[in-house]
């Protein structure tokens, strides 16, 4: 893998429960508002400490990904900073300020078999 110039995140994903998480001063955090930016050697000497919760087995497969206009680069990081894909109504995509607009979608409560 090519090493990243500019400003990066670390990110993995916790074991237990499979969500995205992101490196913010030692500790995993599940917002990417709340991650740490890196650069330089600090995003490689993070990535090194992360290997802790590794053997830990808090989280599996971290790596870094680079930032541009302070968003990811790339694609797959902007997925799986806004959560799952197939259900708009589950996960971090769910929260009530993104979907403010959306009145299409089920509210606790109002989920039938055909969401299931």
């Amino acid at each position: 893998m090519a090493k990243i110039v500019g400003p990066q995140v670390l990110t993995a994903n916790r074991l237990l429960t499979g969500e995205v998480v992101y490196w913010s001063r030692g500790s995993w955090v599940p917002s990417l508002a709340c991650a740490e930016v890196l650069v330089a050697d600090e995003a490689e000497a993070a990535l090194a400490r992360a290997q802790t919760s590794v053997a830990a087995r808090a989280v599996v497969a971290p790596y870094l990904f680079a930032l541009r206009d302070g968003a990811p680069a790339e694609e797959r990081e902007i997925i799986r900073a806004a959560g799952p894909t197939v259900r708009s109504d589950l996960g971090k995509q769910s929260s009530p300020t993104r979907n403010a607009a959306r009145s299409d979608l089920p509210t606790k409560g109002e989920v039938d078999s055909s969401y299931v």
